[in-house]
């Protein structure tokens, strides 16, 4: 088995350069996807790329249907008048048409399938009110698109999203997906006032008003890509490619420190690294970070679909990934990637968790969708759920440079074994892909109108 050099170890062990972008980045604040922090973001990417030496580091744009926030806020007009309208209460979800719409609350817990239907009957014209959190008796993470097109195919006339995780952090997240914008509106509140509200509905009387100002337009966002190693064919070459990946925008109510602006500057330190070893890759490497990815995952699609994937070896996607040095990757049931990251672990002493189920969630999915060998790479938090993600306290102080220093480490060890010859993985096709498929997650896909087969 091939290794990086023991100076390109020690290089990664003791660089800064990633936390020093990271820095850059979240000191833009909004990202969102198709606005000018995102564009601000992108440029930083492109000048890290740069400056690690990679070959053609440029950027690339593409339209997307953009979401901007206006003001937000619940007001309980029963039993006791009470008005939430501060960012630490409540936000708008991105996709969320604007309006307003009065109704009692209805209680729907963590949103399960069951829990909508035993709660049927009061929905229609009422406000849905589910948390963020997925209990332990289901067998896959439930997400918010899901709680939200239940609650308004159940005749919902707003939807409710409450934090599970204490401290004033309403959370936010993505609702109109391929349908945007959605039908209903749409707010995250807080665990604090979610709780108010699910004790007054547990009193039968509480009646709410949801009041959302956004717009829904047209934007552009974009990709930045560079590359390392043997040229490829559209560079006059003939090497296939190993992509390492990440995504650069962020929910504009956060810094996106670890979501995603880690995993951003994870791709530019990894093609810092491999540029020392440049001669020594079978294949080339292209670090990209995608623009869109809180919106529908706009950004690798496009990546997708104007790539030829016949001559993509694997993706190495990055999300999420400094919350601890310990790393989690999902193999989407590509074996020979959870066997490359697993030897990397071994050889570094590093602990590591693998799974191997097939996840529409993450960027990774443009790709794997189309039968592509790809992971989604980040690492384990004790916390529940997202944890910090998707809030306002999504900031740089809850990671540590150290951190960012050894998932750089192992990652650019896995993307340097990856880009040789001797590592072979195998692809699938669409169609065994799409039998593969969890049946929840088909479900989740089609609701969300994401479905691609």
């Amino acid at each position: 088995m091939v290794h990086l050099p023991d100076a390109v170890v020690g290089d990664a062990q003791t660089s800064l350069f990633a936390w020093n972008r990271l820095e850059e980045l979240v000191d833009v604040g909004n990202r969102m996807a198709g606005q000018t922090g995102e564009a601000a973001g992108a440029e930083i990417i492109r000048e890290a790329f740069e400056d690690a030496g990679l070959r053609n580091p440029h950027i690339e744009e593409f339209e997307i249907p953009g979401w901007w926030r206006g003001s937000s806020s619940l007001t309980v007009e029963s039993p006791n008048e009470r008005v939430h309208e501060g960012s630490h209460q409540v936000v708008a979800l991105p996709g969320t048409p604007a309006g307003e719409a009065t109704a009692p609350i209805v209680d729907v817990g963590d949103g399960t399938y069951e829990e909508f239907e035993a709660k049927s009957a009061e929905l229609d014209g009422a406000i849905a009110m589910a948390t963020s959190d997925t209990p332990e008796s289901a067998d896959r993470w439930l997400h918010r698109m899901e709680k939200y097109v239940n609650a308004a195919d159940h005749g919902a006339v707003a939807f409710v999203f409450r934090n599970h995780i204490e401290g004033a952090l309403p959370p936010t997240g993505e609702v109109g997906y391929n349908n945007r914008p959605g039908p209903i509106p749409a707010v995250g509140v807080s665990k604090e006032v979610g709780a108010r509200l699910e004790r007054y509905a547990a009193d039968g009387d509480c009646e709410v008003t949801v009041e959302v100002d956004c717009r829904n337009e047209p934007a552009t966002s974009r990709n930045v890509e560079a590359y390392v190693g043997p040229e490829g064919p559209d560079e006059g070459g003939d090497a296939d490619e190993v992509l390492v990946t990440a995504h650069v925008d962020a929910h504009d109510i956060a810094d996106g420190a670890n979501d995603n602006g880690a995993g951003s500057v994870l791709v530019a330190e990894v093609g810092r690294l491999l540029s020392q070893v440049d001669d020594d890759l079978d294949s080339r490497v292209r670090l990209v970070t995608f623009g869109s990815e809180e919106i529908g995952l706009r950004g690798a699609y496009h990546c997708a679909e104007t790539t030829d994937l016949s001559n993509v070896k694997c993706v190495i996607n990055l999300d999420g990934a400094c919350s601890s040095r310990n790393l989690r990757v999902g193999t989407n049931g590509f074996d020979e990637l959870g066997e490359l990251f697993r030897s990397v672990a071994a050889d570094f002493d590093a602990p590591i968790s693998t799974g191997s189920t097939i996840s529409p969630h993450g960027d990774q999915w443009a790709f794997v969708q189309e039968g592509v060998p790809a992971t989604m790479t980040g690492t384990t938090s004790d916390q529940s759920g997202r944890g910090w993600g998707h809030t306002h306290a999504d900031t740089l102080d809850k990671l540590d440079s150290r951190d960012l220093r050894d998932v750089a480490t192992l990652v650019t060890e896995a993307a340097y074994r990856a880009a040789q010859d001797e590592f072979e993985v195998e692809s699938r096709s669409r169609e065994e892909t799409r039998d593969a498929i969890d049946e929840g997650y088909v479900q989740e896909l089609k609701m969300g109108g994401r479905w691609p087969y």
